[in-house]
């Protein structure tokens, strides 16, 4: 999409006003600076999915929407969490992050912030590990994606059936 005030407001608004919710969201520049990338996740079916990437080609400062659910792609997601660390459990812990590639951000006695990336089973696998530890807090990002080969497309959604 262009970068512009209000596109992405523009684009939201269409999924809400039929009463769908976007899961993820995220929006971020690519090499063109006069350009921006915004990849949602969003559970319709596949009838649906075509239907909005033809509202969304409409808009104005729209330059491309996809819809990457059976591509080739890459994806990842992001995930600061912070994990309870007992003394005791400790060592036990930073091994079994290790498993996931997991980093330290930052430790104190009580606790380890872990930042880990991957793809969603990833992030959901690791979170999954660490909740016999408690989680004291987390934020994740959303889900971004690139074609595996060369395309310039400005715009991706994901979607989840």
């Amino acid at each position: 999409m262009e970068n512009r005030f209000g596109v992405l407001s523009r684009i939201a608004g269409l999924f809400s006003a039929r009463g769908y919710n976007i899961e993820s969201l995220t929006v971020a520049g690519v090499a063109n600076p006069g350009l921006s990338r915004i990849t949602m996740v969003v559970r319709c079916d596949a009838q649906l999915a075509a239907q909005m990437l033809k509202q969304v080609s409409k808009l104005l400062d729209v330059v491309e929407a996809l819809d990457l659910t059976d591509e080739n792609c890459v994806d990842r997601e992001l995930v600061l969490v912070r994990v309870r660390a007992p003394e005791g459990k400790r060592a036990t812990l930073l091994t079994e992050a290790e498993i996931f590639r997991a980093r330290v951000v930052t430790a104190t006695p009580e606790n380890y912030v872990f930042e880990v990336t991957g793809d969603s089973g990833k992030v959901e696998a690791f979170l999954d590990v660490v909740r016999v530890y408690g989680i004291d807090d987390m934020v994740r990002t959303g889900k971004v994606s690139l074609h595996r080969s060369l395309n310039n497309g400005s715009s991706s959604a994901t979607r989840h059936a």
